[in-house]
């Protein structure tokens, strides 16, 4: 199962990393100011990514 894991990163900023259930790392975040912030987008990739298209 494929899972998401937020983070404090050294420059103090909030990240997220999307894995696959390989555990190998498919997607990262920008750096956020809250974790909160982090959270939300996290929240966000989740309800837009089932719908999106794929474009070639």
């Amino acid at each position: 199962m494929s899972y998401f894991k937020i983070f404090l990163d050294r420059a103090g900023e909030w990240r997220w990393t999307l894995y696959a259930a390989n555990h190998e790392a498919v997607a990262t975040s920008e750096g956020y100011t809250t974790k909160w912030s982090a959270q939300r987008s996290v929240e966000a990739v989740k309800r837009i990514a089932a719908s999106a298209i794929i474009r070639v």
